[in-house]
């Protein structure tokens, strides 16, 4: 049994067009195809080991009643405009130890192939039955919600809600 998933999609614009909404917190909220991700707090991410909050409802799914909650998105991967990937950090302990992340290719001038992926190879066993959480198709669906928000842009948080 596979412990990865993917879905690509070829999206009319630059890698670093896309890489911009994928670095940026409020980007995440508007690609999220499950509706878990509510909101979120902090600054566009730079680095490996930068983080924001998400603000969580795991109702959307429902699937498990965790009700609202709050979870550190920690940048495991980030070479721009190429990849960016992130792992979760929240309420369940041990943390899960599952991937999320975009990996771009470059295919001709305004062409990106983008390949959104989660991985719970190295996810903690205790959490491994619960896996896949979200499907192919919600990862299909997160790449055309991330074709729109680089074509018509996508609502920001208001400067109150960013992390000192």
């Amino acid at each position: 049994m596979t412990e990865r998933i993917s879905a690509s999609r070829t999206i009319p614009a630059t890698p670093e067009a896309i890489f911009a909404v994928l670095t940026d917190p409020d980007g995440h909220v508007a690609v999220d195809s499950s509706g878990m991700l509510q909101g979120v707090t902090g600054r566009p991410v730079g680095a490996v080991g930068e983080w924001f909050t998400g603000h969580m409802d795991r109702e959307s799914l429902g699937d498990y009643p965790m009700g609202t909650y709050d979870v550190e998105v920690h940048i495991t991967e980030l070479s721009r405009p190429t990849a960016i990937a992130w792992t979760i950090d929240g309420e369940l302990k041990p943390p899960i130890g599952h991937v999320y992340g975009y990996e771009l290719e470059e295919i001709g001038p305004a062409m990106t192939r983008v390949t959104s992926y989660c991985d719970w190879s190295q996810a903690h066993p205790k959490w491994k039955p619960i896996f896949p959480v979200i499907d192919e198709k919600a990862l299909r669906a997160s790449l055309g919600l991330l074709e729109r928000a680089v074509r018509r842009g996508y609502p920001r948080s208001s400067g109150d809600e960013t992390a000192e």
